[in-house]
């Protein structure tokens, strides 16, 4: 539902806002439902088929078989050959998507950038490809709504400057909020996803900039791996705020926000959702401890 609603909470004796595009939808919330968007202001009849690629727990790969499901889309997703445990028993936003009507397509390591460009050059009537974790141009009119709801809450708190805070995967939805944000707004990004270089390659590949501030990386975490900081982090913002955040994308990006950002600035934290993928995260923690025993 929008706007999606402003929470003030306490984490680490510090006071923080939290922008809970979380609660948007049930199914297609957080940021990937500003980066479809537009796609859910278009005609059903526009388009048949949609297809996409990415890693097989992915939470955009879910949005989107959200909304192929509302529009009455065929829905074709591309990753690369599953792990025989997920293929025994399928679990988290991949259960969740094929459950959507999600046909999946498993592609040999070595073939599957070849098998991305085939899609990316094939033309077909009625059919959209839109690009992995939905860094594509369509995400600009959704986050420049939540720039201009922002902006209205800013006003009705009587609050001139303002930092806000969203990690990164792509960077699509950080970028586009860089340019959509008044001057007295600042956008704050943790990256995820590669380093702090690859992250400027590919937000170069959809505009000239501004870009967002970057924090600076102290350790070079590989993504989607279980840290025990991680979930450290994750159960004292769920103990001290009573929000659950993604354990993927969350957690480094607090830790990152309460190092660089001074105590007395007025901070937005844009909760971008991901919470379907905790689940899966969670049992990967347990095998740790397990293997660690």
């Amino acid at each position: 539902m929008l706007p999606s609603r402003v929470d003030k909470v306490q984490f680490k004796k510090r006071s923080y806002f939290i922008k809970r595009d979380d609660l948007i939808d049930p199914c297609l919330s957080g940021n990937k439902y500003r980066k479809l968007y537009s796609l859910l202001q278009t005609p059903n009849a526009t388009y048949t088929k949609v297809i996409s690629y990415g890693g097989g727990q992915s939470n955009a790969m879910y949005s989107i078989a959200c909304l192929c499901e509302a529009k009455g889309w065929e829905f074709h997703y591309y990753t690369k050959t599953l792990p025989q445990f997920l293929k025994d028993g399928v679990e988290g936003n991949l259960a969740l998507a094929i459950d959507k009507g999600m046909v999946v397509h498993e592609v040999d390591h070595d073939l599957f950038q070849d098998k991305i460009s085939a899609l990316q050059e094939t033309k077909e009537d009625k059919r959209l490809l839109i690009t992995q974790g939905a860094a594509d141009k369509i995400a600009k009119e959704g986050v420049c709504l939540l720039a201009d709801e922002i902006y209205e809450w800013k006003k009705s708190q009587n609050i001139t400057k303002l930092s806000l805070v969203l990690p990164s995967g792509t960077g699509t939805t950080a970028l586009y909020l860089s340019q959509a944000v008044d001057k007295d707004t600042q956008v704050f990004t943790s990256v995820l996803v590669g380093d702090e270089a690859y992250q400027y390659e590919q937000w170069k590949k959809l505009s000239d900039g501004p870009y967002p501030h970057v924090f600076p990386s102290k350790n070079k975490h590989k993504f989607a791996k279980p840290y025990d900081e991680y979930l450290e982090t994750y159960k004292a913002l769920y103990d001290e705020t009573g929000i659950e955040f993604d354990l993927i994308y969350a957690p480094k990006t607090w830790m990152q926000m309460y190092d660089n950002i001074k105590d007395n600035e007025n901070v937005m934290y844009i909760h971008t959702g991901g919470v379907s993928g905790n689940s899966t995260m969670l049992e990967r923690y347990r095998h740790k401890r397990k293997a660690n025993r």
